[in-house]
């Protein structure tokens, strides 16, 4: 089994608030995180290098022969082909960004003190550019060739559990249940990019899911549903209402009626009945976002750009999201009229001049929220959540650069 270590790029930063809670490579996109696709891929087992505060929970492991590979970035048929090739002191870059290295255990320790391990091999790979996950928007911009491409590697040789007749169906052989699943009188067009069912999840019936689409293990679309592509819908997910081309990590309900367009969700978030987001503004310009590291909002290139929540947060029914939102970490968000488009981390309320989300109250309902589903809000977790309280507080003040 290959050792494999996924490390951090300076990405990170741009990926908050998601990453505030995990390693780039646990960020899900098509129906895998990216760490289990190299794992998949490569055969191996994954670990991390990640920021300091998220090691107790992403540890590292390290073997005699390492795979050191950027998390950013997704693996593909021809890439995993070139690591298969690789020899030991080599590494692949691209346009001068590292994307894999192959390192013993003793450059390793060099590497991880500061000190020099001697000159690696390298290599420039020309030819069309990895998918990458540089921005938040790259989740859901590219979700739609990362649900293909899982979906092949997820269903190569094997057979789909048996469709119900009670369905009305669209391209069947670009459609594949898992065990478990359970779909009936529902529309399902596969025409237009594959749908894939994973294990005990349930599509209700009367909803109508267009491809390409990820509904992973014990997620459930309710009832009436309308789903669009390119959609993933992470574990043990609830989703109702209409949905296109977003992506919910897991864990995570948006149960009602309501729209969510070009957004990404974290985990343990609830998104209450009637919950609107904007993804296209009125005078069809570009969309800007909010980012942590320049403290400001910053132009995106895109014209379509929704909803972006980190973990734990919640919206109150009939909240109504601008274009290009971001939310941060546990926050609770309810009030009259639109939240800004930017909202800190524990904010409570989540309007201007709100309050802090007390820390033991956040706790408790995190607590309940995990309990729910059967998991537990482990110590390293709470450390996590204490050290994003602490570090975004100055946002809360209103403190910028």
């Amino acid at each position: 089994m290959e050792n494999i270590i996924l490390f951090d790029s300076e990405a990170h930063g741009n990926l908050l608030p998601l990453t505030f809670t995990r390693p780039v490579c646990e960020l899900r996109i098509g129906i895998l995180t990216i760490r289990k696709k190299w794992e998949k891929w490569l055969k191996g087992k994954a670990s991390y290098i990640t920021e300091d505060y998220l090691t107790d929970k992403y540890d590292i492991t390290i073997a005699e022969k390492n795979y050191i590979i950027n998390g950013t970035v997704l693996p593909s048929k021809e890439l995993c082909t070139l690591i298969s090739q690789m020899e030991n002191n080599e590494s692949f870059l691209q346009n001068g960004e590292l994307i894999v290295a192959k390192i013993d255990s003793k450059q390793f320790d060099r590497l991880m003190n500061d000190e020099d391990i001697g000159e690696l091999v390298s290599y420039e790979l020309g030819g069309t550019p990895f998918l990458k996950i540089n921005h938040l928007w790259d989740i859901f911009l590219h979700n739609d060739p990362a649900i293909r491409s899982d979906f092949e590697l997820l269903t190569a040789g094997r057979r789909s559990q048996k469709l119900s007749n009670s369905n009305r169906v669209f391209g069947k052989e670009n459609i594949f249940l898992e065990e478990g699943a359970k779909i009936e009188g529902v529309s399902l067009n596969a025409t237009t990019g594959p749908i894939y069912i994973g294990k005990e999840a349930e599509i209700m019936e009367g909803a109508t899911v267009r491809g390409p689409f990820a509904l992973c293990r014990k997620a459930k679309v309710k009832m009436g549903a309308k789903i669009y592509g390119a959609t993933t819908l992470g574990p043990s997910s609830v989703v109702g209402g209409e949905v296109k081309n977003s992506v919910i990590i897991g864990h995570s309900n948006k149960a009602h009626d309501g729209y969510l367009g070009n957004s990404v969700i974290g985990e343990w978030c609830n998104l209450g009945a009637d919950t609107n987001n904007s993804n296209l503004k009125n005078n069809y310009s570009e969309v800007r976002l909010w980012n942590y590291l320049s403290e400001t909002f910053e132009p995106t290139g895109q014209q379509f750009c929704g909803l972006i929540m980190g973990d734990h947060s919640k919206s109150a029914i009939n909240t109504m999201f601008n274009t290009g939102t971001v939310v941060g970490v546990s926050a609770n968000i309810f009030g009259s009229g639109f939240p800004p488009n930017f909202v800190p981390s524990f904010s409570w309320g989540g309007m201007k001049n709100s309050a802090d989300y007390q820390f033991d109250k956040a706790f408790d309902t995190a607590e309940r929220v995990m309990n729910r589903r059967d998991k537990e809000l482990n110590v390293y977790e709470r450390l996590i959540l204490l050290k994003v309280f602490e570090d975004t507080e100055k946002f809360r003040k209103g403190e910028r650069k």
